[in-house]
């Protein structure tokens, strides 16, 4: 499964690609009083003037970073009414973003906020389970769905954009990420009947029974592997029984007849633990429930799905959580202030997803010190990858 985290990336570049117009003379602006401390300071004196509190300075974007230009939009929109304020002080400032085009940044940074939010939880350092993975993937598609009707031209240009890498996504990763859902006991199969329905209108039903069927193909396969090694200790000491069992059924033909009706009619009516599961009542939803703890616990109920749980959460959905925690416990280790850094370059060995772009996340460490100004790439291609990193920052 792809990085959760790379591919939100991935797809909402798509849409901004479509918005670069809309928003450049804002990018232009936000450049211009961020060039130097002086402009800076006479923004600044400007927004005091008409009583904008300066919480937070005008950041510019870098265009490979989607999150940058969402919090360029996000702070710039707070001091629209500067600029033009400033136009008439300042005769070189000469791009002055129309109200429409505000009124556009405001309707592409409210979209862009969801994403913003979700990826913040993707890349934590904090590992959620793969159940969480799926929520806010649905979030995201019936979001995008929403965003198709808009009266707003652009916006559905964007949408349908973001759409089409989603779906291209979603395809690939839904029956893992629902079957993780199910085995929360917050939401089951309720969790798939209330998404699904919204996504799949009619075809909903269909598409919950093949997750279903997979919870079942998932129940017998570990039950066949468990049962598999109880026969295997047991074949060396049971010589005897069945010398006992040919004797009986010599003088009872009909032992067979047993067998058959166990086999067709006694299975038949016997309930699985993934039944027994489901039909228990789905506990209240509660953000400070741990669902491995629960699992841990109700383990002698159901072992066998305590066994599929353990191996579907261990299912690493986002690999950017490792990146950031490995970054940061490097900068604490040697007490390197972020604010130092100037270049940052990441090495894989990996040619999976060469779309990824470890760097453009791992850069919301240094943001948040106020450092948005580091070059650097991310290196691939086999152990060159490493390699040609370390040539880079010695030159």
């Amino acid at each position: 499964m792809r990085c959760a985290a790379h591919v939100l990336n991935l797809i909402v570049k798509e849409g901004l690609d479509v918005t670069e117009v809309e928003i450049e003379k804002i990018r232009e602006s936000v450049a211009y009083w961020s060039a130097t401390p002086s402009r800076m300071e006479k923004f600044e004196d400007a927004a005091r003037q008409l009583r904008i509190p300066c919480n937070k300075k005008l950041s510019l974007d870098c265009k490979t970073r989607w999150n940058s230009t969402y919090l360029m939009l996000s702070i710039a929109i707070t001091y629209k009414d500067v600029f033009p304020r400033l136009k008439q002080r300042e005769k070189y400032y000469m791009v002055v973003p129309s109200e429409e085009e505000w009124n556009m940044a405001k309707e592409i940074c409210g979209r862009l906020k969801l994403f913003y939010n979700i990826t913040e939880l993707f890349s934590g350092q904090n590992y959620p389970t793969a159940n969480t993975f799926f929520i806010k993937v649905c979030e995201i598609k019936e979001a995008l769905y929403d965003w198709l009707i808009c009266s707003n031209d652009v916006v559905k240009t964007m949408t349908s954009s973001m759409l089409q890498k989603f779906d291209k996504y979603w395809s690939g990763c839904h029956i893992v990420m629902a079957i993780a859902a199910i085995f929360d006991p917050r939401y089951k199969i309720k969790i798939l009947e209330f998404y699904f329905l919204l996504m799949y209108g009619s075809e909903a039903s269909n598409e919950i029974e093949k997750i279903c069927g997979m919870c079942y193909e998932l129940l017998s396969e570990y039950q066949s592997k468990s049962n598999l090694g109880q026969k295997t200790s047991s074949y060396g000491t049971s010589s005897g029984s069945t010398l006992l069992e040919l004797n009986y059924d010599e003088q009872d033909p009909l032992s067979k007849f047993d067998l058959f009706v166990h086999s067709t009619i006694g299975e038949s009516h016997t309930k699985s633990e993934l039944d027994y599961y489901l039909e228990e009542s789905i506990l209240p939803r509660n953000s400070n429930f741990d669902v491995l703890s629960w699992w841990k616990t109700n383990g002698i109920k159901y072992p066998t799905l305590q066994m599929i749980v353990r191996d579907i959460y261990a299912i690493i959905v986002s690999t950017v959580a490792s990146d950031l925690t490995v970054v940061t416990s490097l900068l604490e280790k040697y007490g390197i202030d972020p604010k130092q850094i100037g270049r940052l370059e990441v090495g894989s060995e990996t040619v999976i997803d060469k779309s990824k772009s470890i760097k453009t996340f791992l850069m919301q460490i240094f943001e948040e010190c106020g450092n948005n100004d580091i070059e650097g790439v991310d290196s691939s291609n086999a152990c060159y990858g490493g390699t040609a990193t370390s040539f880079n920052c010695v030159n």
